[in-house]
């Protein structure tokens, strides 16, 4: 832990609440059931107190005890969902999808900015739909996946350069642009065409594209809608159709009172 960490701790209100949201955080981010002993070395506690921790929080169904320990609980699930049907356009977005000719077919996600990663909401399972590895509530770098690159295009290049310049960008494949220079020009080529690609990026053999969406309503999050494109489909054509069908949908689903939306 560190010293900020140990200093925001000290001055939390309620130090309960939040070692909760940090053991939350803690199985969020494994990705698979943890011991009460890896759960008690993460949080620095003693384990009787962790104990005490896990019980409050199964009885609420925020974590549930499995034979290896224990795991996110069905309520996170809800409460993620609830999270995302609280903006008007992701309930409209399935059926925008739906009668759209060339989206019904596809696999389209949203995404909304969160730090420096792109935040998956919701996800349209298409007919020709491709498994990708992005369930809800999983995230990726935004600099190298398409969702999180339409998000940066509404930007400017001096806001995006002093988000990505916090840390190195990793390399997720062979072909993730990892130099800050490189993903801003990029940005600029989206903007010019109208959407963002990502070409191997995140994902080998998936090809990305994406629009932004803006907030329906003040102090909504800028959302994006990405398709993913296995490689060997991802022609030129194809990525074109794709990326002129989201920003239909990203029209239709934009405020028709905002000044977007008028232009």
């Amino acid at each position: 832990m560190s010293d900020d960490e140990a200093s925001a701790i000290a001055r939390d209100p309620a130090p309960a609440v939040g070692r909760s949201i940090r053991l939350l955080g803690l199985l969020a981010e494994a990705g698979r059931a943890l011991t009460l002993t890896e759960l008690a070395a993460g949080l620095g506690l003693a384990k009787s107190s962790t104990a005490n921790l896990c019980l409050s929080l199964e009885a609420g169904r925020m974590i549930e005890r499995v034979p290896l320990g224990y795991r996110l609980g069905i309520r996170t699930a809800e409460l993620g969902g609830a999270f995302a049907a609280q903006f008007n356009q992701v309930r409209e977005f399935y059926a925008v999808c739906e009668t759209s000719p060339a989206l019904a077919s596809e696999l389209v996600q949203v995404a909304v900015l969160d730090d420096a990663d792109a935040l998956y909401l919701a996800r349209y399972e298409g007919s020709r739909s491709v498994r990708l590895g992005t369930p809800l509530g999983s995230r990726l770098p935004a600099a190298l996946s398409a969702t999180g690159r339409a998000l940066l295009m509404t930007r400017s290049d001096d806001d995006v350069r002093a988000l990505l310049m916090r840390g190195p960008l990793p390399r997720l494949t062979e072909h993730s642009t990892v130099d800050v220079d490189a993903v801003i020009a990029k940005l600029a080529a989206a903007r010019e065409r109208g959407w963002s690609v990502d070409e191997e990026e995140s994902f080998r053999g998936i090809v990305g594209v994406a629009v932004p969406l803006e907030g329906w309503a003040p102090g909504d999050p800028q959302l994006a809608l990405g398709v993913g494109i296995p490689v060997a489909d991802a022609t030129p054509e194809r990525v074109a159709r794709v990326g002129t069908a989201l920003r239909e949908a990203a029209r239709a689903l934009t405020n028709p009172f905002s000044a977007s939306r008028s232009a």
